[in-house]
């Protein structure tokens, strides 16, 4: 019997995105945007959360509750307005400090970026907020997702922030494509699958002679190998 193969299941949001729709969300579903994401990292973060700056605008959650953590590839346009070459994410677990203060502040329900963020912070702040995390798929994927900015609705803090850091929303269509690391109830693609690989991870070294340490405070305990 031929081997069948695992469709992966594609969802198409509008955003804001509802909370029904986000609830649908499984992990490792692969989901398209659009409508309008806005970036916002730590300079972001610290001016709103730590320094208590009021927000740009009073209801962003009725322009967008998704919040993507990037680098744009942002030039000034000759119409008064920004080309966008790529949108290149970054790394949100250095973020999580931040966060259920900013979803609480902003309402957002999606948080996008790359390589995920802590078992604990999806069970603890994400799911009791009915916000899921999406991360982009695999890497120098910032040119392929610029295909899906459409234009610049509005940009805060360029001039104070610079481009990376800066406050940027964007007009998006067909926006991905992401997947689903976790979902509304704190479920984790990452995390569940790190344990089948970690499962099997001794087999691997079976029949291999210990490992020569070379470097102070290695280990050869395989337990504590992250993969």
């Amino acid at each position: 019997m031929a081997e069948q193969r695992t469709r992966l299941r594609q969802r198409r949001l509008s955003l804001p995105a509802s909370a029904e729709a986000i609830a649908e969300l499984a992990p490792g579903d692969v989901v398209y945007l659009t409508g309008v994401v806005y970036t916002a990292r730590e300079g972001v973060y610290q001016r709103i959360v730590v320094d208590r700056e009021p927000l740009p605008m009073s209801d962003i959650a009725a322009i967008s509750n998704a919040n993507f953590h990037c680098s744009p590839a942002a030039a000034p346009d000759d119409r008064g307005g920004y080309t966008i070459g790529g949108v290149t994410a970054t790394a949100s677990f250095r973020f999580s400090k931040y966060m259920a203060e900013w979803l609480d502040l902003t309402g957002t329900r999606i948080v996008i970026g790359k390589g995920g963020m802590s078992a604990a912070d999806y069970q603890n702040v994400m799911a009791p907020r009915g916000a899921v995390y999406l991360t982009t798929v695999g890497y120098g994927t910032g040119a392929l997702l610029g295909r899906g900015v459409k234009g610049v609705e509005a940009v805060h803090w360029l001039d104070e922030l610079g481009i990376a850091q800066a406050m940027w929303f964007f007009r998006v269509e067909n926006f991905g494509p992401f997947i689903v690391d976790s979902d509304v109830a704190g479920n984790s693609l990452f995390q569940s699958e790190g344990e089948r690989v970690n499962e099997g991870i001794e087999a691997l070294y079976a029949g291999l002679k210990p490992p020569a340490l070379a470097r102070y405070g290695e280990t050869d305990d395989r337990r504590e190998e992250l993969l």
